[in-house]
């Protein structure tokens, strides 16, 4: 009899487990990640010179370390969570000629993207983005940016650079309002650009308990070096 009440009791805790641990989970456990990164000003210095040159994406330092990714809300179990997926495996470059920028092009690394979760990043690279058919996403500038206003006291300046967002093999134009920072030798720039996937053909996952929201955006901080 008390054998029978033990595993009668064991089937019970595995149904609850089944049943109550995804709602747990949604909500008390799941939290927002950290926000993407944007430049930091913290410890910026005087630009050390021109700001005319031709510069290289390169790895960058402190809280301006070279980034990209993506942010998406998620709803697990009725609460709403914030995604945020990030690489250091980003590639470019960029011209500048009489302080403006003629040219310049991000790629990224799209199967480096991880965040918080294997099983998330899993979906991600495979049913999502089918990374092994196209591992790369681009941003290119379009047209020529003023990039004037740019202060050389180690504080910041917005422009909007007009550009080509890359997506799944797919591109469309687009638009990002871009924080620069000339501090010392180096350009540090960032950015988040709003993103509805499906016109990049990205069908947004459902995945019974956990639906991601059909928009988010493309984020990026990149520093750069002159060549």
């Amino acid at each position: 009899m008390k054998k029978m009440w033990w595993i009668g009791g064991a089937v019970v805790v595995v149904v609850l487990a089944l049943l109550v641990g995804p709602w747990a989970y949604g909500k008390f456990i799941a939290e927002d990640d950290a926000p993407a990164a944007v430049v930091s000003t913290e410890g910026a210095e005087a630009a050390s010179g021109s700001i005319d040159g031709a510069w290289t994406v390169v790895a960058g330092q402190g809280d301006n370390q070279t980034a990209a990714g993506y942010t998406v809300h998620e709803i697990l179990n009725g609460s709403s969570v914030t995604v945020v997926g990030t690489t250091g495996e980003v590639s470019g470059n960029a011209t500048v000629d009489g302080e403006k920028l003629t040219a310049g092009e991000v790629t990224v690394q799209v199967a480096s993207i991880k965040t918080d979760s294997d099983r998330r990043d899993s979906q991600f690279t495979g049913n999502v983005m089918d990374t092994s058919t196209y591992p790369t996403a681009t941003f290119t500038m379009d047209s020529p940016v003023d990039l004037s206003s740019v202060p050389t006291d180690g504080t910041t300046a917005t422009v909007m650079v007009p550009g080509t967002l890359t997506l799944k093999g797919q591109s469309k134009p687009v638009s990002v309002d871009m924080t620069v920072l000339h501090s010392g030798d180096t350009l540090i720039a960032s950015g988040s650009i709003p993103v509805t996937w499906t016109d990049f053909g990205v069908q947004p996952p459902s995945l019974g308990f956990v639906t991601v929201d059909g928009s988010g955006s493309v984020d990026f901080l990149v520093s750069l070096d002159q060549s």
